[in-house]
């Protein structure tokens, strides 16, 4: 299901909390979104007011997000309501913001909306979960020549 993200709207929501994972600027905060999207094999796109800095080559390299700057003639929340509108799979969207407008907007189209800080608890909760375990050194290296005459003796296959 893909993200729609209010860029600002979710720094704002994290403002004053405190966690290893909160993001202080929209660079950190894109790196922790593009590995939670990776985590959950998934796709989004956040939306941020004004034009961003002018070197956005830190944005380039971000697997599963795409970032955009909404730029000086439009805000962020007229992008995002254009973006509910075009969708083509409304239901399979979620609109991730706090602002009622976007809310109503993602309503309208039945999409899927979750608040800002909600939306971080999971983003949270994800990121900490436990990585799988490695695997066994064993099944790189593979069986050992008697391990394998020993299972060609059971099948009765002549090597």
């Amino acid at each position: 299901m893909p993200f729609l993200i209010d860029g600002y709207n979710l720094l704002w929501a994290l403002e004053g909390t405190n966690s290893d994972l909160t993001p202080a600027s929209d660079v950190q905060l894109c790196k922790v979104l593009s590995k939670y999207l990776n985590s959950i094999n998934d796709t989004g796109e956040i939306v941020f007011d004004g034009i961003g800095p002018p070197d956005k080559d830190v944005f380039e390299n971000l697997s599963k997000l795409e970032v955009i700057f909404s730029g000086t003639k439009n805000d962020a929340d007229t992008i995002i309501e254009r973006k509910i509108e075009a969708s083509t799979a409304p239901k399979r969207l979620t609109v991730v913001s706090s602002d009622n407008r976007l809310r109503k907007a993602g309503r309208t189209r039945k999409t899927v909306t979750i608040k800002s800080a909600l939306f971080w608890s999971q983003v949270r909760r994800q990121l900490r979960r436990p990585r799988g375990t490695a695997e066994p050194a064993e099944k790189q290296v593979g069986l050992s020549q008697s391990e394998t005459e020993q299972w060609m003796d059971f099948f009765g296959l002549d090597e």
